[in-house]
């Protein structure tokens, strides 16, 4: 039996909210979630409020058993072609958004593997990961400097994995561990505002 790969236009969905045109936060939701979770969550961090925000729709979606829809990045089958769609759709989300002088991406869950993916295929100028692993497929080189956390009783990014992750990461990271499950914070929200606050005073020094 052959396996064939037919390549087909699909349509993607980003919520937008243009704050300062000049920084641009851009989150990718968790398993089995919707963009408009996401971009919730990235409303309560305190120094998302001077930047203009996105939350990525993941391409695939499905329905829970309860009738809600919801999405998530990719499963184990065809997992390269995935990866290399979802590269293409964030290029293709990006450039459909006005450009923006400093770039982060923010990703929880299983969308912290896709921010890392997208702030390794572009410039960007900072990643945050909470409860999400970097995935084999990214080269840490091309890594920006980053936020990794996650919480103490995450069962799924488990310590394991985190220190694997800082290893492979090296002094790129910054790292967070809090008191809490596989979830968001008010320490990582306090902690991702300082990342935020420290890009735009480094981007106002580099400019001066």
């Amino acid at each position: 039996m052959n396996v064939l790969s037919i390549e087909t236009p699909t349509h993607g969905r980003v919520l937008y909210e243009p704050r300062a045109p000049e920084r641009l936060l851009v989150g990718f939701h968790g398993y089995a979630e919707l963009a408009e979770t996401h971009i919730a969550e990235l409303h309560k961090i305190e120094g998302s409020s001077t930047w203009s925000l996105a939350a990525v729709q993941s391409l695939n979606r499905f329905y829970t058993r309860a009738g809600e829809v919801v999405g998530n990045w990719m499963t184990k089958l065809d997992r390269e072609q995935a990866v290399s769609d979802n590269i293409e759709y964030v290029h293709r989300v990006i450039a459909a958004l006005p450009p923006a002088k400093t770039l982060v991406f923010i990703g929880f869950s299983q969308g912290a593997s896709m921010a890392a993916r997208a702030a390794a295929a572009m410039r960007c100028d900072g990643l945050m990961m909470l409860g999400g692993d970097v995935p084999p497929d990214v080269n840490a080189e091309e890594l920006p400097p980053m936020l990794l956390s996650r919480g103490t009783r995450d069962d799924w990014y488990t310590d394991e994995k985190f220190k694997k992750d800082l290893s492979f990461v090296g002094n790129r990271a910054q790292p967070l561990v809090f008191e809490g499950g596989h979830e968001w914070s008010d320490a990582f929200r306090a902690a991702a505002t300082e990342f935020l606050r420290g890009i735009e005073e480094r981007r106002t020094q580099s400019a001066g």
